[in-house]
């Protein structure tokens, strides 16, 4: 077997090659990748790194953590996609390394290996590290914290008389640290999260305590100290606007629906299941067969993996915004509960079970659904009666993109490590089963999003991306009427705001300007925009309509 060294510069290498090409080959994709990303540039442009601020307004739904990891890079790779999405392939590599080291300390380094292959091997978890989103920072910060919490409990006299007897406090310190950096990365479902994990293992182990008070104070200090480096900054020079702005607009998220982000209860439960394939069959299996050992400390472990699955699952099928990310913390749980299924058929030798057959009927859906999609692509005159009701969706189809079919080599792929997986099972060679299949997923992510991410953004994006850019080196104003959008920031490289008046739709739209002025929306909206009398359409494209007012 490698050494540990060696396994860990095998990870780094195999995450580089994973993570790293391509990031800048598509465009940004409106909200969530072109909103941090221009808040980043912003910092750049303005030299203000104290707070967000977005259209050069503040910025109150995040706070600035993530932001300046996008800024530092676009400052070392230039303004661009690249640069914004570099972070979180840093991410992915330093996940996959924490993963193996922490499953080699708690069951040895088949499974230390076997973890971080459950989580690069399945399509969400692996996909977040190529993009440009906070999440997979945010949820290494909580994960790395109550990591922390979990040894300290492990470690304390008190619990385990027999165990470790770990006497230091560093767990204690080390976990308030990382759990202030969650909350410095996203705000306070950093530690809310890991306080309802901590009440639930208190709840179930019959209310008796498993922390000294003093270790949880220490936590809390490391934790205030932590977000307090830029918290009590941003007060003094700022003032409390930041905070009490924040502050509603994180209990306005948990408590109503954004709009377009609606979902039914079960929602989550939906994304995991296919979001998480292969690794979530695997998860559902562990979940429906418990693994035991004769250690406590591993049971122990198992115990947290699972109250912090359901915990993360129920809250955010509680919330009722329904976003695919909000339940990514789930990933680190989920392909655990996979990984003790996965040691399992490695170390004894044992079949799938009745997990194979679910493995494969999931996997010859998904991956006959990537084989249709160049082909319907191909037929796309046959399939616009199905969007008649969406205008918008409509147009979108009239984008120039090319599908050949050989598009369709990505689902052929998983579909062959599938057939590869089902032969080597059916040989009794478990092992070559399952690095097909998570070694097959891993391609197939890849795979795909080289032939289809570029085509989606065709259809959904691209023609007002490319208006955008072509106002990069014009004095103008460019706004978007009737939806929301951050890409007419980014894609022009707005400049600083040197009057105020540029901030107000009614003067942009009336008032006496000193420069053209862009406004584009929907071809949903365009009966509304163009009763604007100021304004004249430039022209249509792809379901976004142009148009512009002269000074």
């Amino acid at each position: 077997m490698l050494t540990r060294g060696r396994i860990q510069l095998l990870i780094i290498a195999v995450a580089a090659l994973l993570f790293v090409p391509g990031l800048g080959a598509v465009h940004l994709f409106d909200w969530d990748e072109i909103n941090f990303a221009e808040i980043a540039r912003e910092m750049i442009v303005t030299g203000d790194w104290s707070r967000p601020q977005i259209g050069y307004l503040p910025f109150h739904e995040k706070p600035p953590l993530f932001i300046w990891l996008q800024a530092l890079s676009m400052k070392a790779f230039g303004v661009g996609e690249f640069a914004a999405r570099f972070p979180n392939a840093v991410c992915g590599l330093l996940t996959l390394l924490v993963l193996y080291r922490i499953g080699d300390q708690l069951r040895g380094r088949v499974f230390g290996m076997l973890w971080p292959l459950a989580y690069i091997g399945s399509v969400l978890p692996h996909l977040y590290f190529r993009s440009g989103i906070i999440d997979p920072w945010f949820n290494l910060f909580i994960f790395l914290g109550l990591h922390a919490i979990i040894t300290l409990v492990q470690r304390d006299p008190t619990r385990h008389p027999k165990g470790l007897n770990g006497r230091t406090d560093k767990h204690a310190w080390l976990a308030g640290l990382f759990l202030g950096l969650a909350v410095l990365t996203k705000g306070p479902v950093g530690v809310l999260v890991p306080g309802l994990a901590m009440a639930a293992y208190w709840f179930l182990g019959r209310c008796k305590p498993y922390l000294r008070w003093r270790r949880l104070g220490i936590i809390a200090i490391a934790t205030l100290l932590t977000v307090g480096t830029w918290g009590v900054y941003d007060l003094l020079r700022n003032g409390p606007e930041f905070m009490v702005a924040f502050f509603w607009r994180q209990v306005a998220m948990l408590t109503t629906e954004d709009a377009g982000h609606g979902g039914f209860m079960g929602y989550h439960f939906v994304v995991l299941l296919i979001g998480c394939f292969p690794a979530s069959v695997f998860a559902l299996q562990e979940l429906m067969r418990p693994t035991r050992t004769a250690d406590p400390a591993q049971n122990d472990h198992r115990r947290w993996m699972v109250i912090l699955f359901w915990v993360v699952l129920i809250l955010f099928s509680i919330v009722k915004t329904k976003i695919v990310h909000y339940s990514s913390l789930c990933y680190f749980p989920l392909t655990y509960l996979a990984a003790l299924q996965l040691e399992r058929i490695w170390k004894k030798q044992e079949g799938f079970g009745w997990s194979r057959f679910l493995l494969g009927a999931l996997g010859t859906l998904l991956a006959l659904i990537v084989i249709a999609l160049p082909f319907a692509g191909m037929q796309l005159e046959r399939l616009k009666p199905l969007f008649a009701q969406d205008p918008f969706a409509l147009a979108n189809l009239d984008a120039d993109v090319h599908w050949t079919g050989v598009e369709a080599l990505a689902g052929l792929l998983l579909l062959t490590a599938l057939i590869a997986g089902h032969f080597w099972h059916g040989k009794a060679r478990y092992r070559a089963a399952i690095l097909a299949v998570f070694g097959g997923g891993a391609l197939f992510v890849t795979v795909t999003l080289f032939f289809f991410i570029n085509r989606i953004e065709g259809y959904s994006q691209r023609a007002a991306i490319e208006f955008f850019e072509e106002r990069q080196h014009e004095e103008c104003y460019v706004i978007t009427k009737n939806y929301k959008s951050y890409a007419q920031l980014f894609y022009t490289r707005k400049p600083t705001v040197t009057d105020l008046r540029a901030h107000d739709e009614e003067w942009l739209l009336y008032g006496d300007i000193d420069r053209p002025v862009y406004v584009v929306c929907k071809i949903t909206a365009v009966d509304e925009v163009g009763t604007i009398r100021t304004l004249t359409e430039m022209g249509r494209k792809n379901g976004f309509v142009f148009f512009r007012r002269d000074p």
